[in-house]
C-alpha cells in the first residue's frame, strides 16, 4: 500500500466504472466497522471503496449486497442474480470464509463451484474482484490456516481462467497488527477495513486519499491480562458463535442486504433505511 498513488481529497479519480455492486457475507457488509450514520450501521472496505470511487464521478452507483453469516451457495441463490440484473460494470466477490470455518469444508469442492459463479459475473465484460483469505493467526482462522491457502491457490486459477482480479489479503501483512482486528477476532475493526479499501483500490491500479496508517504497536500484557482477555473473549463471541454452527443458525438470519439498489454513494439519494426492498424492485439510477 506505500506504492499507493496520491491523490488530493478534491481530486477527480480516474477510472471506467460507473456501476459497482458488492456481493458477500459479513466481511463486505462491513461488521466490525460500526457507522450509525451508513446504511444498515457499518460502513466497512466496500463503502470506502465505493467513496473513493465515486470522487468526481456525479454518475457513479454503488450497492453492496452482502448479508452476514452468508455461505457460498446461499449467496449464489440470494445475490447472483439480483447482480447480474442491476448491470454492474465492476463487481466484487468474497465467499466461502463462513463455508472453510465450518468443520468439513472443502476448498477444493468451493473452489469448483465459485469458479462457475465467476464465470458467469464476468460475461457480460464486468470487471471482477475476488478476495483470497488473509494469513493472520486469529484464534479461528488461524486453526484453518492451511484450507485458506489451498482455496487462495484455487481463487488464483480462477481469477486467471476469467481475467478477475485477486484482491490479495494473503499478503496483507498489516493485517497481522492486532489492531487490525474487531474484538471478536474474526472480523476487521475500522481500521482493517480502511486497510483493505486500500489495496482494493491499489489493486485496481486507481489512485486514492486513503493513506497508509502506522497504528503504535499494543502495550506488552501480562499473561494475567492476556489470559484475562481471552475468557472475555470467549464468553462474548466464541462460545455463541459454537452454539449458532451447532443449532444451524446464522448471524444473518433476518437481516437483509443494506444497499440493495444501485444508489450514489454521497448526498439525499443515499439509502437511509435497513436495506430492505425487493430484489425486482425498479432501478432508479439506471433503466
Amino acid at each position: 500500500m506505500d506504492n499507493a498513488p496520491d491523490a488530493s481529497a478534491d481530486a477527480v479519480v480516474t477510472h471506467p466504472w460507473t456501476r459497482y455492486v458488492a456481493m458477500g457475507d459479513s466481511f463486505t457488509e462491513g461488521i466490525g466497522d460500526p457507522e450509525p450514520a451508513s446504511p444498515g450501521g457499518h460502513r466497512g472496505w466496500a463503502d470506502r471503496v465505493a467513496e473513493e470511487l465515486s470522487r468526481g464521478h456525479n454518475d457513479f452507483a454503488y450497492a453492496n449486497l452482502a448479508v452476514r453469516g452468508r455461505l457460498l451457495q446461499q449467496i449464489v441463490d440470494q445475490q447472483l442474480a439480483h447482480c447480474l440484473s442491476l448491470k454492474p460494470d465492476l463487481i466484487t466477490l468474497s465467499a466461502g470464509g463462513n463455508d472453510l470455518i465450518r468443520p468439513g469444508g472443502d476448498p477444493d469442492a468451493l473452489a469448483e463451484k465459485l469458479d462457475s459463479v465467476v464465470q458467469i459475473l464476468s460475461l457480460g465484460g464486468a470487471t471482477v474482484v475476488l478476495f483470497n483469505g488473509p494469513d493472520t493467526g486469529s484464534t479461528v482462522l488461524g486453526r484453518i490456516r492451511s484450507k485458506v491457502a489451498i482455496y487462495n491457490e484455487n481463487l488464483r486459477t480462477i481469477a486467471a481462467r476469467h481475467d478477475a482480479v485477486i484482491a490479495d489479503m494473503w499478503s496483507l501483512r498489516q493485517l497481522n497488527d492486532p489492531q487490525m482486528w474487531n474484538a471478536d477476532r474474526l472480523h476487521f475493526s475500522p481500521l482493517g477495513h480502511h486497510t483493505i479499501a486500500a489495496m482494493v483500490l491499489d489493486s485496481l491500479n486507481v489512485a486514492h486519499t486513503l493513506e497508509p496508517l502506522s497504528p503504535k504497536p499494543m502495550p506488552q500484557r501480562s499473561w494475567r491480562e492476556a489470559r484475562s482477555g481471552d475468557l472475555v473473549w470467549a464468553r462474548e463471541y466464541f462460545v455463541p458463535w459454537v452454539v449458532r454452527r451447532l443449532r444451524h443458525r446464522s448471524s444473518g438470519d433476518g437481516v437483509t442486504a443494506k444497499r440493495p439498489l444501485p444508489g450514489p454513494v454521497f448526498g439525499p439519494g443515499v439509502p437511509l433505511g435497513s436495506g430492505e426492498g425487493p430484489p425486482g424492485a425498479e432501478d432508479p439510477v439506471r433503466s
